[in-house]
């Protein structure tokens, strides 16, 4: 005789595993297909230069790297249901590339503490309580502080010569060449005629009014243009042409092409690279993976996605999960980050299956090149990134411009412009809570001067 106890669980399961499918199914769902693919490609100025140095300053496995961060983009597209990135760690990055005792097995060690502790703080529900507990205020600015450092690092890509292996700037760029200067303001204002400002909403008061506008013909071809020019994929065109001129540059690149993934195998950690992988790498990315791969990245999806519900615990626990997966085996440490979100909005995309998609170029990239594909990317115009990575920042610093109050606004800039300065979110994060505190208890006093509370009840 059937127990209908065991039924009633067995349907119960069977709903579940439905939802979750139907979930999956819906975040990896294409909003609009050129869109979701142009979005794809707003985050590579920043993936390709970090990694591309690495790989030509470190020897990072760059097939290895592909096929991790492919599966993270997938996956964590599918969870999310949002174009979530999937960036190197740039404070390590940092400190990989400018420090010639700082190797593979110490980035790797750094990568694998700094998930660990990202993890503790996810699972145990502290890095939500701090996401609470954290000022709007503070969020805007490190949001700020991070899209103008990547607008200005974009600047550099443009005007100078680059030497990513060392992560030095050289003389001028030349206005013409393949990576001449003319290019990157043509591709700069092909964006701009494309995309405008970014506002989904830019034609819809014209349109409307247009609807009840008989001027004619004339009035009709100007809005079907102007449909036409605002659907091209602008950071697709870009990158490709990116490629294209990479070839060219260098045609050799093709004939040495070894065909098949790189060999992927366990690093080898000892003692001294655990100890300088977490004082010199896990230390000073904590702060910043924290603050811009977590908390902002929360709060920045709340504003893009108000329908969505991402959370700072479910952020905090996928850069745990990953790392400590992909970096045993030679994967660069990687995290979620604001302006790759913006990023990839700026450009299109909309849902995770721009991300999944972006994730699966990734991985047959990674299993039919491998680590050939660094000849390719050693030719990629840099500038062409730069053009990217300019438009990803500034649409993260146009973030902050909710705050509407001067006290807000004070609190904001005095974090921005300490983190800009000092180079570390940490420090304008302090700076910014200090700020923020006097702020809140000068208010106790009745907003009065600090002359006047110091004397007060004197004659």
């Amino acid at each position: 005789m059937e127990n209908p106890l065991e039924n009633t669980n067995q349907i119960r399961n069977r709903g579940q595993r439905f939802n979750v499918v139907q979930k999956v199914k819906n975040n990896l769902l294409f909003r609009s297909k050129w869109a979701e693919i142009n979005g794809a490609m707003g985050d590579l100025g920043t993936y390709i230069p970090i990694i591309l140095a690495l790989t030509l300053a470190k020897d990072l496995n760059l097939g290895t790297t592909l096929i991790f961060t492919g599966v993270y983009n997938f996956v964590t597209g599918a969870i999310y249901g949002v174009p979530m990135p999937v960036q190197p760690m740039k404070s390590i990055a940092a400190v990989a590339i400018s420090d010639a005792d700082f190797n593979i097995p110490e980035v790797m060690a750094s990568g694998i503490c700094t998930a660990g502790i990202l993890l503790v703080l996810g699972v145990t529900g502290l890095m939500q309580l701090v996401y609470k507990l954290i000022p709007i205020s503070i969020v805007r600015g490190i949001q700020l502080a991070q899209g103008l450092s990547f607008a200005m690092t974009a600047v550099k890509y443009i005007r100078k010569i680059q030497n990513l292996s060392k992560s030095k700037s050289g003389a001028d760029r030349h206005w013409l060449g393949l990576d001449g200067l003319l290019l990157d303001v043509i591709c700069a204002c092909f964006v701009i005629v494309v995309n405008g400002a970014g506002d989904d909403n830019e034609y819809a008061a014209e349109t409307e009014s247009g609807a009840n506008d008989a001027s004619g013909s004339g009035n009709n071809r100007r809005k079907r243009l102007r449909k036409i020019i605002t659907s091209l994929p602008s950071a697709f065109i870009i990158f490709l042409l990116g490629v294209v001129l990479a070839i060219i540059r260098g045609p050799k690149i093709v004939k040495g092409f070894k065909f098949g993934p790189s060999s992927i195998e366990v690093v080898k950690m000892s003692k001294h690279a655990w100890k300088e992988g977490f004082i010199k790498g896990t230390i000073p990315q904590l702060p910043l993976s924290i603050l811009n791969s977590v908390i902002a990245v929360c709060k920045l999806s709340t504003d893009l996605f108000p329908e969505k519900d991402i959370s700072a615990t479910s952020v905090s626990v996928t850069v745990g999960m990953m790392n400590l997966i992909g970096c045993w085996f030679g994967a660069m440490p990687c995290c979620h980050g604001a302006g790759g979100l913006a990023g990839q909005y700026k450009f299109g995309g909309r849902s995770g299956g721009c991300v999944a998609l972006l994730g699966l170029a990734k991985l047959v990239l990674g299993l039919v090149l491998g680590s050939s594909l660094v000849k390719i990317l050693d030719q990629f115009p840099v500038g062409v990134l730069g053009v990217l990575l300019l438009f990803a920042g500034i649409e993260l610093a146009i973030c902050s411009r909710d705050m509407n109050s001067k006290e807000d606004a004070f609190v904001m800039l005095i974090c921005t412009a300490v983190s800009l300065v000092g180079s570390s979110a940490a420090l304008g994060f302090l700076c910014g809570i200090v700020v923020y505190l006097l702020l809140r208890l000068r208010k106790l006093y009745g907003g009065q001067s600090s002359s006047a509370i110091c004397f007060h009840g004197n004659p």
